[in-house]
């Protein structure tokens, strides 16, 4: 039997509670994460939503329907997420917060298979994603968890893309680091957090350095590019 075509376990009583578009959602969420959207056919996410293939249709018109509501409901999912951890302010739980956002969910997986495979959709995630960053983030600066930024939306795609890049490099970094960023476990989410915070929160260059090589890099924007010759 296929790995796409593998039977998935059966749905719980909170399963048939959700609506049929929300099982069929999460299932090709789970699906797509572990098999790509090319090589997922809607008959398996049929399956393991407990509906008829015609009801796929009926309520996303074509795979690639269901897939842009993938991700939409992915980036909702991430925004819920950091919108909380921002809105706590000293009442903060760390834990509680990686727990939430990693432990469990096929999220990440499901976020690194769609930028390694691509689609003409990734543009519009990655896009939708960082302006939900630009509104938990400016509630962060608003809470005093974050310092602001000089140019918001630089710095949100900056991070966005740092965070997305190590996605996409997921298994380098599990062979230097030793951690799983797409396990979805505890441990792992933990420790790459840590490492992130570190950085984020002190830096890895003196300050004074800083100073002189900001200083010179605003002498060089000003001055007028030059044209080969």
């Amino acid at each position: 039997m296929s790995a796409q075509s593998q039977p998935r376990r059966r749905r719980s009583s909170d399963d048939r509670d959700r609506t049929a578009r929300a099982r069929i959602r999460d299932a090709a969420i789970e699906r797509f994460a572990e098999n790509g959207v090319a090589a997922t056919n809607l008959k398996d996410i049929a399956a393991d939503a407990g509906v008829s293939t015609p009801l796929v249709i009926h309520h996303f018109g074509s795979k690639d329907g269901l897939r842009v509501a993938c991700d939409e409901h992915v980036a909702s999912l991430i925004k819920e997420q950091k919108t909380k951890a921002m809105a706590a302010s000293r009442g903060f739980d760390p834990f509680q917060a990686v727990r939430e956002a990693y432990e469990g969910t096929p999220i990440i997986r499901y976020l690194a298979k769609t930028i390694v495979d691509g689609s003409p959709h990734v543009d519009e995630l990655i896009d939708e994603m960082i302006e939900d960053a630009l509104v938990y983030m400016a509630e962060g600066v608003e809470n005093g968890i974050l310092k602001p930024a000089e140019n918001p939306r630089e710095q949100a795609i900056a991070l966005m893309l740092w965070q997305l890049g190590a996605l996409v490099m997921h298994e380098q970094v599990k062979r230097l680091l030793g951690i799983d960023l797409i396990d979805n476990t505890f441990g792992s989410a933990l420790k790459w957090a840590r490492i992130n915070a570190d950085i984020l929160a002190k830096g890895v260059m003196n300050e004074e350095f800083y100073d002189k090589w900001r200083d010179a890099m605003k002498a060089a924007e000003q001055q007028p590019e030059q044209q080969p010759e």
